[in-house]
């Protein structure tokens, strides 16, 4: 299977080095990539969500308690 990105490229040498695979695989994938260019990263990094919805509702929800009350 051949390596799909740069990053699992790292991630596999990591492991290597670790001894968590042996060298055997790490060249095989090695070998099936070939001088193939690759990308960084398959998918890109997930954005994170804004949370000024997040803190409109706190803040009426503050309102309506003290009405309440």
């Amino acid at each position: 299977m051949p390596f799909k990105s740069q990053a699992q490229r790292r991630k596999f040498a990591e492991l290597l080095v670790k001894g968590k695979i042996s060298n055997e695989t790490f060249e095989e994938w090695n070998r099936e990539t070939g001088s193939a260019k690759l990308p960084e990263r398959v998918k890109p990094k997930a954005k994170k969500k804004s949370t000024a919805k997040g803190s409109a509702k706190r803040t009426a929800k503050t309102k309506v308690k003290r009405k309440a009350k």
